[in-house]
């Protein structure tokens, strides 16, 4: 069984499907959009996309696509706790630039405003796709707001751990799939 989501490898939803389909094939797509349509074109058997999080609300991208989708129906859904982090390049020790998707800046505004107000907000697609990102240009003054997972994956060193605004922080995702088909699968964090 194949199954979509946001990438790259380390993000947030790298995690879930790992841990729901821990032997199934994943396949990263570089935004929420081409993981609702790599089911839709028949590329996997599900997609798995977050839709709302508990502090910032709705992920409108997939909320808005899957709205105006006939066919596509949620299948199963997990909540996962979010914890953001701020990760470096090992030995990067000035900041001039920090990256992530607009809910992890959200998520970690005050950290950033209180730490790094000077600090330029560079969005990207994923947490885990900013933390690719700095590890590809180890020479830059960059950050980026990921999971731990993400520094893991990349090499990077955590700087600041826990930076969302509210400790009670969850992410609710949601499997997709047609609504043509009677099986199902149970999501289990």
């Amino acid at each position: 069984m194949k199954i979509a989501y946001l990438g790259p490898k380390g993000s947030f939803s790298h995690h879930v499907v790992q841990t729901a389909f821990p032997t199934e094939e994943l396949q990263a797509f570089s935004n929420i959009t081409d993981v609702i349509k790599a089911y839709e074109q028949g590329l996997v058997d599900y997609s798995v996309v977050p839709v709302e999080n508990s502090i910032e609300g709705s992920v409108h991208e997939s909320l808005d696509y899957l709205f105006h989708q006939a066919r596509i129906q949620a299948v199963a859904e997990i909540v996962q706790p979010i914890h953001q982090q701020l990760m470096v390049v090992p030995g990067q020790s000035k900041i001039e630039k920090i990256f992530s998707h607009p809910q992890a800046l959200a998520q970690g505004k005050k950290f950033i405003d209180k730490h790094y107000p000077e600090a330029k907000i560079e969005i990207t697609a994923s947490t885990a796709y900013a933390a690719r990102f700095i590890s590809e240009h180890p020479d830059q003054p960059y950050a980026a707001i990921a999971p731990r997972s993400s520094a893991e994956e990349y090499g990077l060193e955590l700087i600041a751990e826990d930076i969302q605004e509210m400790e009670a922080n969850f992410t609710r995702f949601l499997g997709i799939r047609g609504r043509d088909t009677e099986d199902s699968f149970e999501l289990t964090s």
